[in-house]
This record gives structure tokens, sequence and C-alpha cells, in this order.
């Protein structure tokens, strides 16, 4: 009798290990998920920013992308995520500029092109986004310190024919 009590034991607990299973995902869980989404975006680059707010099963996405079709995939992937129920998109599509397209190739080269900031150009995903819109250039990301946050804004600041320069970097740490 003894020699089966494991046994029995076993068989009646496992159908709770099962349900236990089946538990929602966790809001951490979820963040992660659409996070590495996000990041895995065929065409999200240094020009695109993208953020995102959980709230239970309702993913609200933020951001500015140069591609509509970004927009659009972005809001495709968060939606199959297990867990989501809902997807809230504030994801703005930049206007198409020629004039905005020279500009983001300047700032590029400004910034990226600094010695001391070609580290951050490193990787799939810069960690330094520059956003233009119309002229007016915001850089979002993260930088290792203040004299890097300065420096980057003020080569933003240096290129010709940009209306404004803001400085949105944050310092890790």
């Amino acid at each position: 009798m003894r020699k089966w009590m494991p046994l029995a034991l076993a068989v009646l607990v496992s159908p709770a290990l099962v349900q236990a299973s089946k538990v929602p995902s966790q809001p951490a869980s979820i963040e992660n998920k659409v996070r590495h989404e996000l990041l895995m975006l065929p065409y999200f680059s240094v020009f695109d920013d993208l953020s995102f707010r959980v709230d239970g099963g309702t993913v609200t996405l933020f951001g500015e992308v140069t591609r509509p079709t970004l927009k659009s995939d972005a809001e495709n992937v968060v939606k199959r995520i297990e867990g989501v129920t809902r997807v809230n998109s504030q994801i703005e599509v930049l206007p198409l500029s020629p004039f905005d397209d020279r500009i983001r190739l300047q700032e590029y080269r400004a910034i990226f092109g600094y010695t001391p900031l070609q580290r951050y150009r490193l990787g799939a995903i810069p960690s330094i986004h520059i956003i233009v819109k119309n002229g007016h250039v915001t850089l979002r990301g993260f930088v290792s310190n203040e004299a890097d946050r300065n420096m980057a804004y003020l080569r933003a600041n240096s290129v010709p024919g940009v209306f404004s320069v803001t400085n949105e970097l944050k310092v890790e740490g």
C-alpha cells in the first residue's frame, strides 16, 4: 500500500499543476515580450522612436516613425502577443520631406561621425535616436554620462538648416 501512495499523490496533484501553468501572463512578462517584438521590427532604425505602456491586457504604443508600414507592423506584432487584449496606437508617422531626410543624414554624420560618440551607433539599434520633424530635431535614448549627452546635443545643434534641437537623452545609471 505504501508503495502506491506517492504514485496516487502524483496523479491527484498533476491536474492542479496543469491548471497553475495556464495562469495568464504577468505584466512584466508581457512588457518583455512587447519590448522584444518592437526591437525585432525589420525597419526600426535610428530615425524612429517607439515606446509603450502596459495596463493589464491593454498595450499603448507611443512614438514617431518614418514609415507608415512600421506603425502597422508594430501594432500587428503586439496584437499577437499572448495576454494582450487591446492595442491603442499613438504612433505618429513623420511627414515625407526631402528637407527632413537631408537633416537626418547630416545629424547622423554629425553625431556618430564624432569619435567619442561612435560607440552609441554599435548594435542593431543605436542607443541614440534622431527624430526629425519639419526641421526640428529631438534626440532620444541613453548615453553613459552627462558629457556624452551634452556633446550629442552640441553636435546636433551644429547642423545647418535645423530650426531647433531638443535633448531628451537620458544618462544610464
